[in-house]
């Protein structure tokens, strides 16, 4: 598997997940794949998760908006510190 960076098309999109990490990084074996990895994890606002999923897609989601996620392959991000 490849690693790839998601990351918001807009920095300001008010659906990332995240705000204070700018892109994500997750293996996949493509980009596509990537794509829905990342759907898969944070399917809504506010309460799409990893740890706390939801079946439903809410205002946050990205699902069906292809245009608002770049999706680049990268190099493996650096080990945690221990």
């Amino acid at each position: 598997m490849r690693w790839y960076a998601v990351r918001p098309r807009d920095p300001a999109d008010p659906r990332w997940p995240l705000p204070q990490t700018p892109r994500i990084s997750l293996k996949a074996e493509s980009a596509d794949d990537a794509r829905r990895r990342f759907e898969e994890a944070y399917p809504s606002e506010p309460f799409g998760t990893p740890g706390h999923p939801t079946g439903d897609v809410g205002l946050g989601s990205f699902r069906g908006d292809a245009e608002a996620l770049v999706v680049e392959e990268t190099d493996a991000p650096p080990a945690p510190n221990a």
